[in-house]
């Protein structure tokens, strides 16, 4: 498929899956013709609807929201198999979305009645910006621990960062269960738990959804200056270097584009994993590995996912539709487990 055709499909596909979700939602007190108009004045484009500009208003957060998040995971995923080499590689790789979780789980603890009394007492605004904080500083952290791990005289390894990613990684899932664990006596620290372990893309304020639209459009600017690197880098890093590029330079602009991409959506949204896997892999066979082509792609192919599987549940499963997270694992696992099958020769060769 040309890569302009691949583009437009992706846009209307876009579209399509954003008036769907702004006309289905948990309650059927709008039609979809008032969805449409409370959706565009709540972007000031319309008169507020008489009743229920608040219900249309929660869509429309919801839906901005989605794009956002499943534009930068996407783009993370596919600046990270581009400095891996590899089809498998995600932004949960490298401990983004285990550190974030960490982060916003102490941050709840803390909020809960676990840390000084100050935090418990904190209005509901506060909290969630020190949640969001707390989540993103630790998604950071950790990517930044990981790559330090890995680092040897000014040279990051990717073998090595990718087992330094999988030990961290352990180890932050076993602190996160530790931390389940004790907080099950106290059912709202536990229901804000599940709420951010399984993902969630209700009750999020404008601020936060600034947040990951700066996230994209951050990552999304890199794009130019480590492109043609990571076409290159497809031959080897020594072929690479052999024609000019400066390895070390790309990999660490490409790596930080991805972490802070990631980390942002991660902060807002909970874990929503197998995006970053799976829209890379769709796209580059559908319109070719070219980075200057996949990496814009992605930012369309990552929402068209997220909100597809979202709207494909609802007529199965009505208005207890399943947390984001959970809904991508079901359909990324299986897809994942596919792709490991097709790749088997490739992993022994890596």
């Amino acid at each position: 498929m040309s890569p302009r055709l691949l583009a437009i499909v992706l846009l209307l596909l876009l579209l399509l899956c954003a008036a769907l979700s702004l006309c289905v939602g948990t309650s059927d007190l709008l039609s979809g013709p008032e969805a449409l108009r409370g959706a565009l004045a709540t972007a000031g484009l319309a008169a507020p609807l008489e009743a229920y500009q608040g219900i249309a208003r929660l869509r429309t957060l919801r839906v901005v929201l989605a794009i956002g998040v499943g534009a930068a995971l996407a783009l993370s995923g596919a600046l990270l198999q581009g400095v891996f080499r590899n089809d498998l590689a995600s932004p949960g790789i490298i401990g983004i979305s285990s550190g974030a979780s960490l982060g916003a789980a102490l941050a709840i603890l803390a909020i809960g009645g676990y840390g000084p009394d100050f935090l418990s007492q904190a209005p509901g605004g506060v909290a969630r910006v020190l949640v969001t904080a707390c989540s993103f500083l630790g998604a950071m952290g950790i990517a930044w621990l990981v790559t330090a791990i890995a680092s040897t005289r000014g040279r990051i390894s990717v073998p090595t960062l990718l087992l330094a990613g999988i030990a961290i990684n352990a180890v932050v899932g076993g602190t996160l269960s530790a931390i389940q664990h004790f907080a099950l006596g106290d059912q709202n620290v536990a229901q804000a738990l599940f709420g951010w372990l399984f993902g969630r893309l209700e009750d999020r304020q404008p601020f936060q959804i600034g947040i990951v639209w700066i996230g994209v459009l951050g990552a999304a600017a890199v794009i130019p200056f480590v492109a043609r690197e990571l076409d290159l880098f497809a031959g080897g890093e020594d072929d690479a270097r052999a024609l000019g590029v400066d390895t070390h330079r790309a990999k660490v602009l490409a790596l930080v584009a991805a972490s802070f991409a990631a980390a942002v959506a991660v902060s807002v949204a909970g874990q929503i994993a197998f995006i970053g896997l799976v829209v890379p892999h769709v796209l580059r066979r559908l319109g070719g590995a070219r980075h200057g082509i996949l990496l814009p792609m992605c930012l369309l192919g990552g929402p068209v996912l997220l909100l597809g599987a979202d709207l494909l549940q609802r007529p199965i499963l009505g208005q207890d539709v399943l947390p984001p997270g959970v809904a991508m694992s079901l359909v990324g696992g299986v897809f994942f487990l596919l792709l490991l099958v097709r790749n088997r020769g490739r992993l022994e060769a890596w």
